[in-house]
């Protein structure tokens, strides 16, 4: 039965519908549609319930993961919309059910016009998130191509298999219209603590030589004495680290007529290399990482000195304490003008730790969109999809965690003739300082890129380690893990 009293005025109408859209059903009871109203109420109680019980009893980095390995995703989009076209509709009946007929002509427009933009309003958010959704499905398809994969036995109970560390070879590549083949330009190993998210990341030179293949397999049967080929016309050299992907690409026969090969072969070459088991790949487009930079409004860095770049050394990104867009911020990290290939390793270090500090969430979730777009365009990899749902959570433990990083350059090795056992044995010492450490304090949700203390380590005289993170005389240790950010101003 409606309430057979007076009328409400604009100012109660207007008040009553603006209720109505954080308290469904307020209006209704008002009107008189009592049975309505507290069927609405009761409901959204109901689903505020339901979600404060989720974000009080579940994993928000699991979830997430979950939403983005399975097909979940189409479904929050269509609940999403469906839920602001309905929340739309019930604004708009809200309003009608306060008889605003009553009113006077000039207070009929205000409160329509009111009503119509809370009911737009109610609606955008729903829609927001909706576009989220459907815009991570489709960046996921693109960069995942492979949805189903079929989990190694155990790993349905433990996604890491009973380990402690995941392994992911980070590659740079230099792909471009006029070039064929990959070439790995940037080289690098992330080896994560899957309990604490503590991470070393592994830097190996591009210009790395002899490189040698995993006994047994047809690469080392190519090149039993490490890979070496003919100097080109010009002098230069393919035989290089970087050219391993490309060149097992080019030379199907090796691999019995198997194509496409060269991804497995660098993975496992740089897996023998550190004496690691390197579990996936994500291949980044150099250039595409800087749409990635711009997608995320630029990237502060402190430029110790002029970098020159360019075919004719026409560019130049400036010294000092600047925020660079994707374009100035690739050529800081790329150029060898004036340079060698151990800087430009040392710049490009700069250059992810500060995108892994500054590249905050709420970042993230404001320019969704760009960043989307731009890592569609970005990476090749062999993650399977379902694993998203463990990497999610562990990539955000590592937000918070230790990063700390091991370049494999002069004097800690000779790229020309490289001490592969020493190469092992600095890369396992870090791993068990990374491992020794607890998670790094956080405050105001930025990591601490750089531990106040390594942890002491057994010495060898292969590879000492420093056990402190204060200067001490003398020349610094080489092999001794640093700060991600270290040297970077």
């Amino acid at each position: 039965m409606r309430d057979r009293s007076r009328p409400p005025g604009i100012g109660a109408v207007i008040g009553w519908t603006a209720l109505s859209v954080i308290a469904p059903g307020a209006a209704h009871l008002r009107a008189g549609w009592r049975r309505t109203g507290l069927a609405l109420l009761s409901l959204y109680a109901a689903l505020l319930l339901a979600l404060l019980w989720v974000g009080l009893t579940s994993d928000l980095g699991s979830l997430a993961g979950q939403l983005l390995a399975s097909s979940w995703l189409t479904g929050v989009t269509v609940v999403s919309l469906a839920l602001g076209v309905a929340w739309f509709a019930l604004v708009v009946h809200s309003f009608m059910v306060l008889n605003p007929g009553t009113l006077p002509a000039a207070g009929q427009a205000v409160a329509g016009t009111v009503a119509g933009v809370l009911a737009v309003a109610v609606l955008l958010p729903f829609g927001f998130v909706g576009q989220l959704a459907a815009a991570s499905q489709t960046a996921i398809q693109g960069v995942f191509a492979s949805p189903a994969a079929t989990f190694p036995a155990g790993r349905e109970q433990d996604p890491w298999a009973a380990r402690s560390r995941v392994n992911i070879l980070l590659l740079g590549g230099d792909a471009d219209d006029h070039r064929p083949g990959v070439r790995t330009d940037s080289i690098n190993v992330a080896s994560v603590d899957v309990r604490t998210g503590n991470t070393v990341l592994f830097s190996l030179p591009r210009n790395l030589e002899n490189v040698r293949f995993v006994p047994g397999s047809p690469m080392a049967r190519r090149f039993p004495n490490g890979f070496r080929l003919p100097t080109g016309p010009g002098g230069g050299r393919e035989d290089l680290l970087f050219a391993v992907w490309e060149y097992a690409d080019a030379h199907p026969e090796i691999f019995g007529g198997r194509k496409e090969q060269g991804a497995r072969v660098l993975i496992d070459t740089v897996g023998y290399t550190l004496g690691l088991k390197i579990d996936w790949y994500a291949l980044v487009n150099m250039w595409g990482f800087a749409r990635l930079i711009d997608a995320l409004g630029g990237v502060t860095i402190t430029v110790p000195h002029d970098v020159v770049f360019g075919k004719y050394n026409e560019g130049v990104v400036k010294a000092g304490r600047r925020k660079l867009g994707g374009a100035d911020a690739m050529w800081f990290a790329r150029s060898r003008t004036y340079s060698d290939d151990f800087s430009r390793m040392g710049r490009q270090r700069c250059v992810l730790g500060a995108i892994l500090q500054q590249a905050d969430p709420a970042t993230v979730l404001a320019r969704f969109n760009q960043v989307a777009l731009a890592t569609r365009e970005l990476i090749r990899t062999d993650i399977p999809r379902p694993m998203l749902e463990h990497l999610v959570p562990l990539a955000l433990k590592v937000k918070g965690a230790r990063v700390t990083s091991v370049q494999f350059v002069p004097p800690l090795i000779n790229t020309g003739y490289p001490d592969w056992a020493r190469i092992r044995a600095v890369t396992a010492k870090a791993i068990r300082a990374s491992a020794a450490a607890a998670p790094a304090a956080t405050s105001a949700g930025t990591p601490s890129a750089t531990p106040a203390a390594t942890p002491a380590v057994t010495p060898s005289a292969s590879a000492p380690v420093k056990t402190t993170a204060k200067p001490t005389a003398g020349p610094a240790d080489p092999s001794a893990p640093k700060g991600i950010t270290d040297g970077c101003g």
